[in-house]
């Protein structure tokens, strides 16, 4: 169900570059530019992180959600997509996260 709702997502997301940015929130994004889309998954962040630290679960989810969307939109800004992250995160299931990141470190 997951990879749907992205899926299907990401697929309004590449609709919304087609749109005018006077009729769409996302299309004013891309018209704005990378640096609005960065600000806007930043404050998106902080947001996540303030509601984790008040331990409201709903406002948790709901920033979450937020954040989410946000990096689906500065994804789809540069070319890729949920399915990019996704065989990442594939790539290192069943790795040691100590692995991963010394892995990382000696490339």
């Amino acid at each position: 169900m997951a990879d749907d709702v992205l899926q299907r997502l990401a697929a309004v997301l590449e609709a919304r570059k087609q749109a005018d940015p006077q009729s769409s929130y996302v299309a004013s994004l891309y018209a704005k530019g990378l640096d609005a889309i960065l600000k806007k998954v930043g404050e998106e962040a902080t947001e996540t992180v303030i509601a984790a630290k008040g331990g409201d679960r709903e406002q948790l989810i709901y920033e979450t959600a937020d954040l989410w969307f946000h990096t689906l939109v500065l994804l789809a800004h540069q070319g890729l997509g949920p399915e990019d992250v996704l065989a990442e995160l594939a790539r290192r299931f069943g790795l040691s996260g100590l692995e991963e990141k010394a892995a990382r470190q000696n490339q």
